[in-house]
């Protein structure tokens, strides 16, 4: 009964703007599109834009789906309208994406934002340990978008965040520990956007001479790849190790980050051992070899790694590095005494 309720609910929602949808798509490889392509490519560019959405937030007003996944579907109707629609045609969509869509690119970034405010004041209100922006962000546009919707958005806006935005130096706490100072990874990020930086120059000269627009499209995907590693190496700043109670939070930047219960923990050991990795031993870095590590755990269950994109690898065993190596073991040895 509930499964054919659920179907139901489904049909209501979805149905009618999938509907339109197939009837402006149709309408655009007909014959009747050929006789008047100007006024219909500005109907089926209004309906799909405008009129889907519309419809969309009409038939979820009271139910409790997101009302920002509208924007879903105005992003879908851009992406339709683009393909069915004549390039010659698309005078309409091309002023919609110049002058409407920067605007609400700004407004969704905004809101995402305030609501990621209002649920850190919410955490400090209750002084939740082990809160932090991406983890809140991460909470927030699971709130309020599709998951893997929601993990693209997250990284994008962290990497802007930490990037360009987040500049205040944090105060560590007697249970947070920096992993960056004296591993190298903070050199070999900065080389490789220096690496970046000339590679691009390089190859927009070459493109150049057979195509500006290859030429620049190229460029702009290097400069967002070097933009992206810039705010990996920042959050490295933000997000330290940390024990809170009887949990461990090793946040790798927003790279990846394990929270282990210490329950949980069979051994732990300060060694630089080379180890062999598999399915169940695993760095904590997903710079792999690039990194040394100076500590190992041994659990007891396996546990999660969740790295870029909420991409979900197991272990039992997780190498690391640490700054601090002697008073984080020492922490948790104290730990683990408590909880026996």
């Amino acid at each position: 009964m509930t499964k054919r309720l659920n179907i139901a609910h489904s049909i209501s929602v979805f149905g009618f703007p999938l509907l339109i949808i197939t009837l402006m798509i149709a309408i655009a490889k007909s014959k009747l599109f050929e006789l008047n392509p100007e006024l219909l490519s500005i109907g089926i560019t209004a309906d799909l834009l405008f009129t889907v959405p519309f419809i969309y937030f009409l038939l979820i007003r009271k139910k409790n789906i997101p009302k920002i996944t509208v924007i879903s579907l105005f992003v879908l109707g851009i992406v339709i309208t683009t393909f069915i629609i004549p390039k010659e045609n698309q005078v309409f969509l091309d002023q919609i994406k110049t002058w409407f869509l920067p605007f609400l690119e700004i407004g969704v970034f905004t809101f995402i934002l305030f609501k990621v405010r209002k649920v850190q004041k919410s955490y400090n209100a209750n002084k939740k340990e082990g809160s932090d922006f991406f983890s809140t962000l991460k909470i927030t546009c699971k709130e309020i978008l599709p998951e893997k919707i929601a993990m693209l958005l997250t990284m994008e806006v962290a990497v802007f965040y930490y990037g360009f935005i987040s500049w205040k130096k944090i105060k560590l706490h007697s249970n947070e520990f920096s992993y960056h100072k004296n591993s190298g990874t903070i050199s070999v990020l900065i080389a490789l956007i220096a690496i970046i930086a000339i590679e691009t120059y390089v190859l927009h000269i070459l493109l150049s001479k057979w195509s500006i627009e290859a030429a620049w499209i190229v460029s702009g995907l290097s400069i967002y790849s070097g933009v992206q590693i810039f705010g990996f190496s920042k959050s490295m700043f933000k997000r330290p190790f940390s024990i809170e109670k009887n949990t461990i939070h090793l946040r790798y930047g927003i790279l990846s980050e394990a929270t282990i219960d210490i329950n949980n923990i069979k051994s732990i050991e300060i060694s630089s051992k080379p180890i062999e990795f598999s399915e169940t031993t695993r760095k904590l870095s997903p710079l792999g070899e690039l990194e040394s590590h100076n500590m190992i755990i041994n659990l007891k269950k396996e546990n999660t790694i969740i790295g870029l994109y909420g991409i979900k690898r197991k272990f039992k065993t997780l190498a690391f590095y640490i700054d601090e190596k002697e008073e984080f073991k020492a922490q948790l040895d104290k730990k683990i005494s408590l909880s026996e």
